[in-house]
């Protein structure tokens, strides 16, 4: 048990420290190279995106979320709670008046006027109130790390989104596209079959694999559509719908690369980490205050005022009166409640204890599992880039051959095929790693700044 004196009192109950997380926390990430470097934490994480629309929505949510206005005004009615701890430890004084009529004997009846100060103040001798109001900070600090959790939670929500807009917004670029082909190739197989130079298996071929494509549209717009009504709810704006924007091919290089050496400390400023230690340390404080419940209390009480049976000498100095007294109550027999109240604060904050260690340890795993995904992504957007290449090339073979009478039509709807299908997995993979990418950040509950200036670019 800790003792520790504080202007004249003695907080019972241990004080907080920092608990080991019970696993061995390294220097750097598994998955990262390099030296560790020491880095400052950047909260605007979403400008490494260099989009000054995404930078906007960004500062919208934070500003419209209702989610984040709740969270706020959480923190409001925490910080009213601890002004209410506070003031416990501070006299309380109250102003009362009493006019009062009896009879004291039959046919005798007398005023009687009232008007008294009382005041009460406990000698906190064991920092039950000390603890108490330790505790309550230490909610508000929770509260606004939960806020601060919300806040980054919803900003990463919503550019998660505003990634998947774009890249719907390509792939309907990528179907139109495919479409006019289909058309211009539909054309050249009637102009063919009109001369009798295919067959009719071509030409329903040709129509069937247009009509594929013109379905896939209205699919794509519906998603398109309810990706961007989630978007403005999140934005805290009604749910309105846009027509798809022109996106360019590229914008994959824009986007700076994960530093080397990244250093495994930054994980601290991530918010739900704060939060779970700020809980620990209301319920280590919460063990103080049911300690020192079982201990005396002590509360100096004491009133003046005046009282008078004529209210015109109410005020008379004769009238004056006052008291003082100290009380002390000390718990003799409670059937082990009090005792019982400390071993359930104690068994609260082993119960916190171990979902702090599970919060960093999944906090870790978050970020781990982000510089892992990161890795495999990058190498797979190599592999679809090439195979693009090659499946453009292939087309404009199968094509050139077909006009020719070279090769069979199911070889030209095939190369059309495969070349559209990796322009799309190039688009989704490219939306992997920039999701990918504020996942990370997210993980690591920011950003961070001093970026190398050697690498361009992820590649």
């Amino acid at each position: 048990m800790v003792f520790m004196t504080s202007l004249g009192c003695m907080k019972i109950g241990p004080d907080f420290t920092r608990p080991d997380t019970e696993f061995k926390i390294p220097a750097a990430y598994q998955h990262t190279s390099g030296d560790v470097a020491t880095r400052a934490p950047d909260e605007q994480w979403w400008r490494i995106f260099n989009d000054p629309e995404l930078t906007k929505l960004a500062d919208t949510v934070l500003c419209n979320n209702l989610d984040i206005k709740e969270a706020t005004a959480r923190i409001l009615e925490i910080q009213s709670y601890f002004v209410q701890s506070r003031a416990d430890r501070y006299p309380a004084a109250n102003l009362e008046a009493e006019v009062r009529r009896q009879r004291i004997v039959p046919g005798v009846e007398a005023d009687y006027y009232n008007l008294s100060l009382p005041a009460s103040f406990e000698l906190d001798l064991w920092g039950r109130l000390a603890r108490t109001e330790e505790a309550a900070r230490a909610d508000l600090l929770q509260a606004e790390d939960n806020a601060r959790t919300v806040a980054h939670t919803v900003v990463a929500e919503a550019i998660t989104l505003y990634l998947e807009i774009e890249s719907l917004e390509r792939r309907i670029q990528i179907t139109d596209h495919s479409v006019q082909n289909y058309r211009r190739n539909l054309a050249l197989v009637e102009r063919r079959y009109e001369g009798g130079l295919t067959s009719v298996l071509d030409l329903r071929q040709s129509r069937r694999i247009l009509a594929q494509a013109e379905a896939n549209l209205p699919q794509l717009r519906q998603e398109l559509g309810a990706k961007q009504q989630q978007l403005a709810v999140l934005a805290g704006k009604y749910p309105t719908t846009q027509p798809p924007r022109l996106q360019p091919d590229e914008y994959f290089t824009r986007l700076d690369p994960v530093p080397p050496g990244l250093p495994s400390e930054l994980l601290l400023q991530r918010p739900d980490i704060t939060a779970a230690e700020a809980n620990l340390r209301a319920l280590n404080a919460r063990i103080g205050v049911a300690t020192a419940s079982r201990f005396p209390r002590i509360a100096l009480t004491g009133s003046f005022g005046y009282a008078s049976a004529e209210f015109d000498e109410l005020f008379n100095l004769k009238s004056n009166i006052w008291n003082i007294a100290l009380g002390f109550t000390q718990p003799l027999f409670d059937a082990g409640k009090l005792k019982a109240g400390q071993k359930a604060a104690e068994a609260r904050y082993r119960q916190g204890l171990a979902q702090y260690v599970k919060t960093v340890l999944t906090a870790f795993a978050d970020v781990e599992r982000a510089l892992l995904t990161r890795r495999q992504q990058l190498e797979k957007r190599k592999r679809i880039l090439n195979f693009l290449t090659e499946a453009r090339a292939t087309q404009q073979v199968a094509e050139s051959r077909y006009e020719r009478g070279l090769v069979d039509y199911l070889v030209v709807l095939d190369a059309q095929q495969t070349r559209f299908q990796a322009e799309e997995n190039l688009v989704l993979v490219d939306l992997a790693i920039m999701s990918n990418r504020v996942a990370l950040h997210r993980a690591l509950g920011g950003g961070w700044t001093d970026p190398p200036t050697s690498e361009k670019g992820e590649s």
